[in-house]
């Protein structure tokens, strides 16, 4: 897969050497690609879901975690802080979130559940250094919670992407309302659904084909 760049807001930084030190925590597409993240076998299925139960908007982060067979076992939204993004801060975000919502499985020999990231932003497509913050973060938090590191989808504008996966599609896009729960795979199990607010909203369940 062939990726573009783009620049990015995280290029801003108070010195030389919190630059040097911010670099090392971005993956590089390249890196990203070769690491063997697991990619969903139904990608277009997990995105509708995961826009349906959280309705994300630009700057809006959904970190989900399913079962050996994709479905959907909790899933959590949040919006990090307005600062220039660092891999360190937001694999914290993702930390806290994913500790919210799902015991680790760090007593595991192997990790049996994958995290995945639906990160929700403002320009177009292209990989930009705040997607690699978000690559870091994610890898470094899904190892600390006994996690499957999964993979890494933008909604912009433009469309959903799976990064290094090939995968994309036009709708739901960054702007669209989002699809009625029940055009949702209906194979995903019961689970819950916590906000930023912290608050949780039990998921209707859904009738398995």
């Amino acid at each position: 897969m062939t990726f573009g760049f783009a620049p990015s807001a995280a290029r801003s930084l108070t010195s030389p050497a919190g630059s040097a030190s911010r670099l090392t925590r971005v993956l590089e597409p390249a890196e990203w690609a070769s690491a063997g993240i697991p990619l969903p076998r139904s990608p277009r299925g997990l995105v509708t879901g995961l826009h349906a139960r959280h309705r994300p908007r630009p700057g809006t982060a959904v970190a989900a975690v399913l079962d050996h067979e994709e479905r959907l076992v909790a899933s959590a939204s949040f919006t990090p802080r307005p600062v220039p993004a660092d891999g360190w801060d937001l694999r914290n975000a993702l930390l806290t979130h994913l500790r919210r919502v799902i015991p680790h499985d760090l007593r595991r020999r192997a990790p049996a559940r994958t995290a995945v990231l639906l990160y929700c932003r403002e320009g177009d497509a292209r990989w930009t250094e705040e997607d690699g913050a978000w690559m870091w973060g994610l890898r470094d938090a899904c190892t600390l919670h006994g996690l499957r590191c999964g993979a890494y989808i933008t909604l912009t504008g433009d469309g959903w992407q799976v990064l290094g996966g090939g995968r994309g599609g036009r709708s739901p896009h960054a702007a669209s309302p989002p699809a009625d729960l029940s055009d949702a795979d209906a194979d995903e199990a019961p689970s819950t659904v916590r906000r930023a607010s912290g608050a949780a909203d039990a998921l209707r369940r859904t009738a398995a084909r």
